[in-house]
């Protein structure tokens, strides 16, 4: 039961990430320069026409550090044990979907290839300590509620 739990847990992250991170690159009419809602068709032809604009980038990097740790608040919500330890592992995904972005799709800037590391990983680990920091003072008031009736 635990695992069907975790699972759903990180797809529910996972998804909660992307459509973060997807909304986020919508959010600038100026830079989306296609018709249709159809990310991954245009993304290389997106890509090379924001090769020069440092400024995506920036807010790239931004929004999914933001959708990362909103993700990672949502896994670390549904999963029962090792809170921390799934919410990194929605950062360990979205590294390995970035990563893979960079590899098919030559056109991102040094900078970003650098930054994708010590985006993810810090910014789930963030969403998971925020849940077990938010858990761990439930407990303990819970317990000195416990106490004071006694």
């Amino acid at each position: 039961m635990n695992f069907i739990r975790n699972t759903i847990a990180v797809i529910v992250g996972l998804g909660i990430a992307g459509l973060i991170i997807t909304l986020g690159i919508r959010m600038f009419p100026q830079w989306v320069t296609f018709e249709a809602f159809a990310p991954f068709e245009h993304w290389q032809k997106f890509l090379q026409s924001m090769q020069k604009d440092g400024a995506f980038f920036g807010f790239l990097l931004f929004i999914s550090g933001l959708g990362t740790t909103v993700g990672g608040v949502a896994t670390a919500i549904i999963v029962k044990y090792a809170k921390v330890a799934y919410a990194i592992l929605i950062g360990f995904i979205m590294l390995f979907i970035a990563m893979l972005d960079v590899i098919i799709f030559p056109y991102h800037p040094t900078f970003y290839k650098v930054s994708i590391f010590l985006t993810f990983f810090p910014f789930s680990w963030i969403g998971g300590k925020i849940v077990e920091v938010i858990y761990e003072r439930k407990k303990r008031r819970n317990i000195a509620e416990k106490i004071n009736r006694l």
